[in-house]
């Protein structure tokens, strides 16, 4: 027995602290495991009885590099703290731990209570000063090997990523032959169905929209389980935003996408999580690493494409997918002054707020502009620079259109042609069950229906897309090419057609424009279209005010109404000639409105002048009264011959009939008076009235 075992030490337990690192060392390196069972012979042989003898085993498969989830590590402290224990034996100290933050508590404690430490090397006193020296020695070395091994693992597996032969896991659509090397699945349903997904993003352009058509279509999607089987399930949000935000698809080895960070879910306590980093952070990239589905432009267009549909408009500053309501630039509009997102509110009208200084500072609301005129003017300007390019987006619209509805047809036939297949296995299999066996039988024939139901919805949903492009299909000739030029100009009657959805019309509007800056002015509202490219365009749109004062010219407007006023003249020409001098009602944006003319006029105490009597015309014509007296016929006579369209002419902008003074005239109405004739055209002989108009 070693002279640093005492009796006192032999009056407590012996304990035997067993750990491999992970579970696979566990299962693979048996030889390690039988070494540190067989201490008990040591401690045997160091003068302990079998029934003093504990082994401590809890800490199999995990790592020492803390103590944190080693249950078994805290019990062999908390006994020695309770004096339980004379001996710790272990293969080696690196097995109790390699954290010196852990590795001296433990020192602290054994040379406290008088407890030794035993390895393949010898026995140590932690109470002694040499026994310290070398345990403390080798904890050092142990958690400074535990760097060593960690740091040259990683700088080989980050040397292998650069190169982009690191064998990660490959998503659905990739695999590895024998030999290493990446290949598209063999399964050309898979290829298709991916190729679909890809082609229906970018013509939808929301990831909502493209489960909800695969759905509708009844294609599922190729998936893989927890054993890396393929499988086909029904799609969902999460597995299309998966494989459109997969760079493999792009043929992009890619390490480094992830990285930990500390969260509080709870609230109350720090927990390690792996977020997302953005694709410029990304730590390495290998493109035409693996064969591609899309090209590398292309997907980091439909990570764009994602990552602005949502709709986190003060921490990303997204525009979100266009959705349902009648404002045009809900998601593309900026303040103008604090550069901040403009919310829009359905109250009273809608209009565009900006109030985060508001809701985050407690200042008040920087500026509201009501909607209705900025978006006019905006869709204006959209149309018009869309409209030189009508015919050729009309014609890639077509050419992307054929090729989505192609490729569902295709997907559509490899759906039915798996199920067929699917079908005809499960057939097979209940065709060589023995029919005695009636409990298998039973769940092959089960099977066998639920397949042979899954071939029927196959086929019936691609006959019923096979009937909707026969009648959607129109043929590409001379004709159909003068239909599309006849297109040329119809923009406008598109983007008014009730049939356009309001979120259409906004998804057009952004394929041009990037964002629109308002800043409100007293009578108008400055708008600055930024378009995709850079360009930009300046608007001053006029907008409705509360009061004449507030207008830049108001208060001009008022004298000079007042002084037309004392003139006599009437209501509706003082109003014709403000608006040619270039002024406005306060709640009218272009022309001066007879009834703000009416409301100063009386509020100043001017009166009306006399109301008209009688219209005087030119020289050359006559009136219906006047023709009436020349003829010696009733004026009612003449009106009902007007109403009936016997007698043909059409009235003047002043509503009254105008007939010419001329022999020819005067001869026709007198034979349609006396049923000569039975209807008179007068409209190709319309006099040019310069009448005027006198009180």
């Amino acid at each position: 027995m070693s002279e640093l075992v005492q009796p006192t030490h032999l009056e407590r337990k012996a304990v035997v602290y067993i750990r491999q690192s992970t579970p696979h060392q566990v299962v693979s390196n048996q030889e390690s495991l039988r070494l540190q069972y067989a201490l008990c012979q040591r401690a045997r042989d160091l003068g302990w009885h079998e029934a003093d003898i504990d082994v401590i085993d809890a800490d199999l498969g995990l790592s020492g590099a803390s103590a944190a989830h080693r249950s078994g590590f805290q019990e062999l402290v908390g006994r020695v703290g309770l004096s339980e224990v004379g001996m710790i034996l272990s293969v080696d100290v690196t097995r109790l731990a390699r954290n010196c933050s852990d590795w001296y508590p433990l020192l602290d404690i054994c040379g406290l209570r008088g407890c030794l430490i035993a390895d393949r090397d010898g026995v140590y006193d932690p109470g002694s000063a040499n026994g310290r020296l070398l345990l403390g020695l080798k904890g050092t070395i142990s958690e400074l090997e535990l760097h060593t091994i960690r740091s040259r693992l990683t700088t080989g597996l980050i040397a292998k990523a650069r190169r982009g032969e690191l064998a990660l896991n490959l998503p659905v659509g990739l695999v590895r032959d024998p030999s290493g090397v990446v290949v598209k699945d063999p399964d050309i349903a898979v290829q298709e169905r991916l190729n679909l997904v890809f082609q229906l993003f970018l013509k939808l352009r929301t990831v909502a929209a493209v489960m909800r058509m695969l759905n509708n279509r009844g294609l599922d999607l190729p998936r893989r389980d927890r054993h890396g089987e393929l499988h086909w399930a029904r799609a969902t949000v999460s597995a299309v935003a998966t494989i459109l935000k997969n760079p493999a698809y792009a043929g992009a080895f890619v390490y480094g996408r992830t990285r930990m960070r500390d969260t509080t879910p709870d609230g109350r306590s720090l927990v390690k999580a792996k977020v997302a980093r953005p694709l410029e952070d990304w730590r390495i990239v290998v493109k035409d690493r693996y064969p591609a589905y899309i090209d590398w432009p292309t997907h980091e267009k439909i990570r764009s494409i994602v990552s602005d549909n949502r709709a986190e408009y003060m921490r990303t500053k997204t525009r979100g997918i266009p959705r349902d309501g009648e404002l045009l630039l809900h998601g593309i509009v900026w303040c103008g002054r604090c550069g901040h997102k403009m919310y829009v509110r359905y109250k009273g009208g809608g209009e565009y707020v900006c109030n985060h200084l508001r809701t985050h500072s407690g200042l008040p609301t920087c500026q509201h502009i009501r909607a209705e005129a900025v978006d006019a003017a905006v869709a204006d300007a959209f149309l018009t620079a869309l409209a030189p390019a009508e015919i050729d987006a009309l014609s890639r619209a077509r050419r992307a259109q054929n090729k989505v509805d192609g490729a569902l047809r295709a997907n559509a036939e490899r759906e039915v042609e798996r199920t067929r297949y699917a079908a005809a296995l499960a057939q097979r299999q209940y065709n060589r069950v023995d029919p005695d066996n009636r409990l298998v039988a039973a769940e092959l024939e089960r099977r066998w229906e639920s397949a042979l139901m899954d071939l029927r919805a196959a086929e019936a949903a691609l006959a019923g897309q096979s009937a909707q492009q026969t009648t959607a299909h129109v043929p590409m000739g001379k004709a159909f090419t003068g239909k599309v030029v006849a297109l040329a100009g119809r923009l406008p009657q598109i983007w008014t057609n009730p049939a356009t959805t309001d979120a259409h019309r906004k998804a057009l509007l952004r394929c041009l424009v990037d964002k629109v800056v308002l800043d409100r002015t007293p009578e108008s509202a400055l708008v600055r279209i930024v378009w995709r490219g850079g360009a930009v365009t300046e608007l001053d749109v006029r907008m409705r005010v509360t009061a004449i004062a507030k207008l830049a010219r108001g208060d001009e407007m008022r004298t000079r109404l007042l002084d037309l006023a004392k003139a006599g003249m009437p209501d509706d020409e003082i109003a014709c000639v403000l608006t040619n001098e270039g002024h406005r009602s306060a709640n009218c944006a272009d022309k001066v409105l007879p009834v703000t003319v009416q409301r100063i006029r009386r509020a100043e105490g001017i009166t009306k002048p006399l109301s008209r009597r009688r219209w005087t015309h030119a020289p050359g014509v006559l009136s219906t009264t006047a023709l009436a007296a020349r003829l010696g016929i009733p004026v009612n006579w003449l009106y009902v011959q007007i109403k009936k369209k016997r007698l043909l002419i059409d009235p003047q902008p002043t509503g009254a009939y105008l007939f010419p003074d001329t022999s020819a005239v005067l001869d026709g109405v007198r034979s349609l008076r006396n049923h000569v004739i039975g209807e008179l055209d007068l409209r190709i002989c319309q006099p040019d009235n310069g009448g005027h108009q006198h009180g």
